[in-house]
């Protein structure tokens, strides 16, 4: 029996995803992933949210705007899904207007753009931005039609602010560096689901 259990368990593990170490885009979209199966549906992008900490209106209104924008993009080739998945291994080719260039074109961190970034917005402090100076981030890098470009990253920074500011309302350097490979999500993850515990045994 535990022969056949460890045989089963060795199956399920080789049909997981396993995203990409040089194409960290894919890593920082995985975590949406929540079977591992290299597809995101709808409804896996609201549990990612809600798992960190988004309410349940901006959970719901994300996975249906990321999922309508990304699945025709990241499904060349293939009729259009009723279920709106994103398919993983292709997430670069949902690259929309108005982002940093963090990424290049096929999803690798590019670390000379980002200490880039992060020279040219923050100015209050070397190594975080204010609420204030990512709005000027915003504006700056807004290229693109407006449904492609501004809201996709308008909405990607502003959730990001407000769910991983600090006390002092800074984003930090290390958090906006941690979300480009998707280690953020797991640390906010974490740090939600102790709170939730804390509260219900209160």
């Amino acid at each position: 029996m535990a022969t056949n259990n460890n045989i089963q368990q060795e199956e399920e593990e080789s049909k997981k995803f396993v995203p990409s170490n040089e194409f960290v885009l894919q890593k920082h979209a995985s975590f949406f992933d929540r079977n591992h199966d290299g597809l995101i549906y709808p409804w896996e992008t609201f549990k990612g949210f809600r798992a960190i900490g988004s309410g349940i209106a901006l959970s719901t209104v994300a996975s249906l705007f990321i999922n309508i924008t990304l699945s025709g993009k990241t499904r060349p080739g293939k009729f259009p899904h009723l279920l709106f998945p994103i398919e993983i291994k292709n997430i670069q080719r949902g690259k929309h207007g108005s982002d940093t260039g963090v990424y290049d074109d096929q999803g690798r961190f590019v670390a000379s753009k980002f200490e880039e970034l992060i020279a040219k917005h923050a100015h209050t402090y070397p190594d975080a931005m204010t609420g204030k100076e990512v709005r000027e981030l915003l504006r700056a890098n807004r290229t693109g039609s407006f449904l492609n470009g501004w809201v996709g990253a308008m909405a990607e920074w502003l959730v990001l602010y407000n769910l991983a500011k600090d006390k002092r309302g800074l984003l930090t350097k290390d958090t906006i560096r941690d979300v480009y490979d998707g280690s953020l999500f797991e640390r906010l993850e974490k740090e939600h689901s102790s709170s939730k515990k804390k509260h219900s045994s209160a």
